[in-house]
């Protein structure tokens, strides 16, 4: 690994959704310099904070034929059968779920858990209680994803906003084929994501375990 590829690891660039925040930082540790040297400060503190969560670092999905990735990384705080989105209209059966819930340390990016196509996307408004609590995939707002896997049957994977995150973004559109591991968008600032697996999929991973998105496997589809 040469220098330059060290360094991208290491300090990986921010994501596109973060401009916004690191421009309007940058621009308050510039006026700061020339105005106040605690607001050169607080300027400051801003711009590395934006750029340690907006971070967005390079992943590698397994070469497993099958493989459901993480599509977040974060901790597992439930693994378990629950009903989908109703919005996404993949019945009222329980599914297989993984809930995955992200600290504002964690790597916001979501990523696409498996091979497929999008079928459906639905944004419902909400709640905005603790995402680590499991009643935040029934309250809060969130934006749910249906995907068509090759062999045609159902995944789902819900977007969910916490206890300070305000903004859900979706980067893919209905009826875009998508690959396992590809980003697909991100949430803003500390949230949740669900996977709902196919009926009859074992999930992989245990309630504590930690989550690298587009890399863990939770699950292999048989």
């Amino acid at each position: 690994m040469g220098l330059a590829e060290s360094l991208r690891v290491a300090f990986p660039g921010p994501h596109p959704a973060g401009r916004p925040f690191l421009f309007a930082a940058a621009v308050v540790l510039v006026v700061g310099l020339f105005v106040s040297h605690v607001l050169a400060v607080l300027g400051l503190a801003a711009l590395l904070f934006c750029l340690f969560f907006f971070r967005d670092p390079a992943r590698v999905a397994p070469p497993r034929a099958g493989a459901v990735v993480a599509p977040a990384d974060g901790r597992v705080v439930t693994v378990g059968p629950a009903v989908p989105p109703a919005e996404l209209g993949l019945g009222d059966a329980p599914l297989p779920r993984v809930g995955i819930f992200l600290s504002v340390l964690d790597v916001h990016v979501n990523r696409i858990p498996a091979d497929g196509v999008v079928t459906r996307i639905a944004y419902r408004h909400g709640r905005f209680v603790n995402a680590s609590l499991d009643k935040a995939s029934d309250e809060n707002e969130r934006n749910a994803l249906a995907i068509r896997l090759p062999d045609g049957r159902m995944l789902a994977v819900v977007q969910i906003a916490g206890l300070i995150a305000r903004r859900i973004l979706c980067d893919v559109h209905e009826g875009e084929a998508v690959r396992t591991g590809a980003r697909f968008g991100i949430i803003r600032f500390g949230s949740r994501t669900d996977l709902y697996l196919p009926a009859g999929t074992m999930p992989l991973v245990v309630p504590g375990q930690r989550m690298v998105g587009g890399e863990t496997v939770i699950a292999e589809l048989t």
